[in-house]
């Protein structure tokens, strides 16, 4: 995606409301959140200073699994980004996010939640993250 010096961002647009330019940004925004969720077969969003999001990351890492991480404080349009996390984690924390085999599940307590019960490895293994 690029931004235009009109201010608009360039891509695809998946469909049009009545907001208009802010519609067309954040339906693009999802699209690049979308895209790098199904980027790699674990993905975490991620904010550089977050110590939820360094337990999330040490506990993948420690599975031995190397997950794709984007951390938002440094992408371009990380804020907006996090706006939609915030969105498909129904208005819960919105980051950690991690995607795994392409699928958002959840934040921290999702995965905490998952590696207790375990359901996590299971999933890390048909993602193919783990050959385990």
């Amino acid at each position: 995606m690029k931004m235009k010096e009109s201010g608009k961002i360039e891509g695809e647009v998946v469909g049009t409301t009545e907001v208009g330019e802010v519609q067309e940004k954040r339906e693009t925004t999802y699209e690049a959140v979308r895209r790098l969720g199904s980027s790699n077969a674990v993905v975490v969003f991620s904010i550089s200073g977050c110590c939820m999001c360094h337990v999330v990351k040490q506990l993948l890492f420690g599975l031995g699994v190397g997950p794709t991480i984007v951390e938002l404080d440094k992408e371009k349009y990380g804020s907006e980004m996090q706006s939609v996390l915030y969105q498909l984690a129904g208005g819960q924390h919105s980051v950690p996010a991690v995607f795994i085999g392409g699928k958002f599940l959840g934040g921290i307590e999702t995965l905490m939640a998952s590696h207790i019960n375990g359901t996590l490895v299971p999933l890390l293994k048909a993602a193919g993250a783990l050959w385990l």
